[in-house]
């Protein structure tokens, strides 16, 4: 797809990767909303936009987890710039800690923003997109956590897998309308992502974990100084956009991981042959597959 002169719209899109990506998109020539909920950070992310001389987007304020909001914010995109072409779920919290003393709080709270954020995103906007024909695409920013899990990010790694599970399916239901639908998965980014745990809502108080220190934040978030500029990760989004490739990853440092995960996986797979029946219901499934990433919609009599 030529994304120039197409609008799109970036959650959580005024700081950090949301507005890395934006940044790229906007200098690929397309007319951006861009939802905040800091506004030091959409002045400053304004004040980039106007010294480009790129057009202004439109800011919305939201919070990703208020589904009447999500509405709202469709709305007044689609009164400035008409159709929405393009979808990108970016906005996340990063919080950690053991997970055997998360509390129900601490699931609700990641959960709802880190998924269900996607979640309401992909209900308010797919419809809109496939309504007007005219195809699309879809970035569901997940994490190099989709794929590795640690021992203090149970929940946010659940949350990431649960993003691309989600991405990696929806990839098929909508390749018969035109509408590419990319997982894009981060590394370490300079960002202020670090300080999730100190902006936790009122209503999530209830923590299973010990109480946010800001100084031990602060020493985790050297790490972050070290991270990829979140520019680069936008031009990396905007090239795997327009090759519509399904998994868009950003960070080479990542391979040992990768490499890891196979060998492992393929380790656990039991030696033995498969029966001819089970074998066939395979076969019809990645075929299935096939069909349907080449366009076909596919129902439940296709895989048996």
């Amino acid at each position: 797809m030529d994304f120039a002169g197409r609008t799109g719209f970036v959650s959580a899109g005024v700081s950090g990767i949301g507005l890395g990506i934006a940044q790229a998109l906007g200098l690929a020539g397309m007319r951006l909303a861009l939802s905040y909920r800091n506004e030091a950070h959409r002045d400053q992310a304004a004040a980039w936009f106007r010294d480009k001389g790129l057009e202004a987007p439109l800011f919305v304020k939201l919070d990703v987890t208020d589904r009447d909001g999500w509405a709202r914010a469709a709305d007044e995109t689609e009164a400035r710039f008409g159709k929405v072409h393009v979808l990108v779920n970016n906005a996340g919290v990063s919080v950690f800690g053991p997970t055997d003393e998360a509390s129900y709080a601490d699931y609700d709270w990641i959960m709802g923003v880190n998924f269900g954020g996607n979640v309401n995103g992909l209900v308010t906007f797919i419809p809109r997109i496939k309504a007007h024909g005219e195809g699309g695409h879809i970035v569901n920013v997940a994490s190099m956590a989709a794929f590795i899990s640690g021992p203090q990010a149970g929940i946010y790694t659940a949350s990431k897998f649960a993003v691309r599970g989600l991405t990696e399916c929806l990839r098929y239901n909508l390749a018969p309308f035109d509408i590419g639908v990319s997982l894009m998965c981060p590394g370490l980014t300079r960002t202020n992502a670090w300080d999730s745990a100190l902006k936790r809502p009122e209503g999530f108080a209830d923590s299973g974990f010990a109480p946010a220190d800001r100084a031990e934040l602060e020493r985790f978030a050297t790490g972050f100084d070290l991270g990829m500029d979140p520019f680069e990760v936008g031009e990396k989004t905007l090239a795997g956009m327009r090759a519509n490739r399904g998994l868009i990853l950003t960070h080479p440092e990542h391979g040992p991981d990768i490499q890891e995960i196979y060998e492992t996986t393929m380790a656990a797979l039991p030696q033995q042959e498969a029966p001819e029946g089970r074998l066939h219901i395979e076969r019809l499934r990645r075929e299935a597959n096939r069909q349907a990433a080449a366009g076909k919609v596919i129902a439940l009599d296709d895989l048996t």
